[in-house]
């Protein structure tokens, strides 16, 4: 859509600057005086003055430029300015209220900059845009669509609350894929402490002591591993971190994410998890933007670009086409395999009865209770495998050195 300059006034007949989105000048016009503003001349501008158009995905951690700005800090901010505009002070207020008592140098450096721009005319939501790298598209046009309908506050809560189960759901979902990841690192380091140091001096005193008679088979076996690690240490070693970067690289080869990401969700144990979270995700995204007053269309395109997943994203593309054919959701979710079939049954009667975004928001409730529960289930699965695995690993390594040892004794008994 086209971009349009404006200069208006307010009704204490205050001059404002701004631009805003629309189809049309007149649509722009509409837009203006929606926000209390009566133009006096408007004009079509470049697109290059609002919002940056780059698409990028929605994170739980927001930034600016270096610094980092913690998820729990800017839910906080948008709680609290909405708790303020609902108590009826100016949004311009709000802000710069905001800003005095912020702690966090990165967002305090950001409200100052929203503040400067509303009080120039500036509407919020291009405001927001002005700082792609702190307020994602979902953020900035849920914004636009809570000014558009006056319900400004009402929006921000949502956000608010969005972030929340958001980060919560991500976090779990985290915590149970960092466990099985911190168990296998402790091990490698174990059996690489092992190899590298205890198994060469438990060979040199089987060579003396042993006199060349032939060690058990698995003790052989061992003693061949440490050799090759140690004489392999740096091509291993290097081999890995080769291996690691050519998988970070490639995910910017076209068609590897989307294969890679395909992949996840068939994973054993992992992957019925990954498909809960990707569902509870879209539902939970989608149903906030399109109850927030975002139209359909865009809702999709935004709730496609913080998916989190090519795989994902690619279904949801199919979604918004058919849509766009005045079609239903229901065919391309079924075709995808990756929306299960309540799923499809609770969309397609939110279709019918015009209570899409309600159903949408149970979905992602039901589907996120789905993810505690299949968290705590694969957790409780995980650690005893884990455990057993660690113990199989360091117990044969201990058994194959002690075997000889048996045999040195024996010797020893029988020589006394």
């Amino acid at each position: 859509m086209p971009f349009f300059a404006y200069t208006a006034v307010d009704a204490q007949g205050k001059t404002h600057q701004g631009t805003v989105e629309a189809v049309s000048a007149a649509e722009a016009a509409t837009a203006i005086k929606r926000l209390g503003r009566f133009p006096t001349q408007i004009s079509e501008t470049a697109a290059a003055a609002a919002a940056p158009a780059s698409a990028f995905k929605f994170s739980l951690n927001f930034s600016l430029g270096g610094a980092r700005v913690p998820t729990k800090v800017l839910t906080v901010f948008t709680r609290q300015l909405a708790t303020l505009i609902s108590a009826g002070l100016p949004l311009l207020r709000s802000l710069k209220t905001l800003a005095k008592q912020e702690k966090n140098p990165a967002l305090r450096t950001i409200m100052g900059s929203l503040a400067e721009s509303v009080e120039g005319g500036t509407t919020f939501s291009e405001a927001l845009a002005q700082h792609p790298k702190a307020f994602n598209k979902l953020y900035v046009n849920m914004v636009k669509a809570g000014e558009l309908g006056g319900v400004l506050e009402v929006v921000l809560s949502r956000l608010a609350e969005f972030a929340e189960k958001s980060q919560r759901i991500r976090g779990k979902v985290t915590s149970a894929m960092v466990y099985p990841i911190v168990v296998l690192v402790i091990a490698v380091l174990i059996v690489g402490f092992l190899m590298l140091f205890i198994v060469p001096k438990f060979e040199a005193i089987f060579q003396d002591m042993l006199g060349g008679r032939p060690l058990p088979a698995i003790t052989a076996a061992v003693i061949g591993a440490s050799r090759f690690i140690q004489g392999n240490f740096l091509p291993l070693a290097g081999g890995l971190v080769l291996v690691g970067l050519g998988l970070r690289f490639s995910t910017r080869l076209p068609g590897f994410a989307p294969a890679l990401d395909r992949a996840k969700l068939k994973l054993p144990l992992f992957g019925d998890l990954l498909t809960k979270t990707a569902v509870a995700r879209f539902s939970r995204t989608l149903g906030t933007l399109v109850s927030s007053g975002v139209p359909i269309l865009q809702a999709l395109q935004i709730t496609r670009d913080t998916a989190g997943n090519e795989r994902v994203s690619q279904a949801i593309d199919q979604i918004h086409d058919n849509v766009k054919e005045g079609e239903s959701m229901v065919t391309p979710m079924e075709a995808s395999q990756i929306f299960p079939p309540m799923v499809v049954s609770m969309v397609q009667v939110g279709e019918e009865t015009g209570q899409l975004p309600d159903m949408l928001t149970k979905v992602a409730d039901v589907f996120e209770d789905e993810v505690d529960t299949a968290v705590a289930g694969l957790t409780s699965l995980l650690e005893p495998i884990m455990i057993v695995m660690l113990a199989l690993i360091v117990g044969t390594i201990v058994i194959a050195l002690f075997l000889p040892l048996i045999t040195i004794i024996q010797d020893l008994t029988a020589g006394a």
